[in-house]
């Protein structure tokens, strides 16, 4: 099968090859599936570079996600899902290789029924930003009648929090850095969207109302002066990134006197329960069309560096290989 693999962590063009490698088989409780539509996320760029820990094996396949048709069930499967289209989570998590290949074996529970009415390309686009979104909306429990901050909205995870958010009955404060970007946060939904970079977020969510009861951060570090100005005592702060300020600095008093509960929001390491009402909520949008997706720009497998280097430069929409 065709396929992209690196032997090495480095810079793209340096370390990732396109050819040939041996088709994998699906074992027990796998599904072996057929790949349309591999997504790129900004993670598998981060553990390609070796910014997420060193390699756990010789030879890897990257991505997590990923869309496609299965091909074939392993011992103990449900054979009438051959031929079933599904999208795919977490496909290289503990494992060598993921979606960036022409098929790719997996756990049955993460290749997902994709209805006709949704492309693989949007069905590409799920994954972690999807489930990552889920989990940084409700961790911490329902938000009906609640006030969510989103920050970074028009990302791949805080667009899809947005619509979770507000389908769970919260009013949704949006942030964002530009115009276009606060058209895509109203778009998915967002009540109200303050441009950071142009607008004072403290005073203006003051304005909204006066406060937030949970939020969920995109940049942990370098947003917590500002979630500690505009949270209310006894919020909850999920966050799932904090690259600008990787080691921050905790106002542990300040937090502990206004009862602040801070949630690590990882895809990966989600409970069972959790994971489970993820996926759930996600079918039940495909289904009934109320799931919007930003699917960016398409490249095909060959041109897997090209797809790298554009995640590395802050592509606009999932960006997905097509194999």
């Amino acid at each position: 099968m065709r396929a992209v693999w690196y032997e090495q962590c480095g810079a793209a063009a340096a370390v990732l090859h396109v050819g040939e490698m041996e088709k994998p088989q699906a074992g027990p409780g796998e599904v072996l599936v057929r790949v349309t539509v591999s997504g790129v996320n900004p993670v598998d760029v981060k553990r390609r570079q070796g910014g997420r820990g060193a390699m756990a094996s010789a030879r890897v396949v990257p991505h997590f996600d990923g869309a496609g048709v299965i091909e074939s069930v392993g011992e103990g499967g449900d054979p009438r899902r051959v031929g079933e289209r599904v999208w795919m989570y977490g496909a290289q998590w503990q494992r060598d290789y993921g979606t960036a290949a022409e098929f790719v074996a997996l756990p049955a529970h993460q290749a997902v029924f994709l209805p006709d009415g949704v492309s693989e390309a949007e069905g590409a686009c799920l994954g972690i930003p999807a489930l990552t979104a889920h989990r940084a909306v409700f961790a911490g429990g329902g938000v009906e009648g609640q006030t969510v901050l989103v920050t970074g909205a028009a990302g791949a995870v805080g667009r899809y929090a947005v619509q979770f958010a507000k389908q769970g009955g919260a009013r949704v404060i949006a942030t964002v850095s530009s115009a276009e970007k606060e058209r895509s946060a109203r778009a998915a939904g967002a009540d109200e969207v303050i441009n950071y970079r142009t607008g004072d977020v403290v005073r203006r969510v003051k304005e909204l109302g006066g406060g937030v009861d949970r939020i969920v951060e995109v940049e942990l570090g370098g947003n917590l002066n500002v979630s500690m100005q505009v949270i209310e005592t006894g919020g909850i702060i999920n966050a799932y990134a904090s690259e600008a300020v990787r080691e921050p600095g905790w106002p542990f008093y300040e937090m502990l006197y206004q009862s602040i509960t801070l949630h690590h929001i990882l895809t990966f390491q989600m409970p069972e329960d959790a994971e489970r009402r993820a996926v759930e909520d996600i079918s039940r949008g495909l289904a009934t069309g109320t799931l919007s997706h930003h699917v960016g720009e398409h490249f095909p497998l060959e041109e897997v560096v090209a797809a790298h280097e554009a995640v590395a430069a802050g592509a606009q929409g999932k960006v997905v290989l097509v194999v």
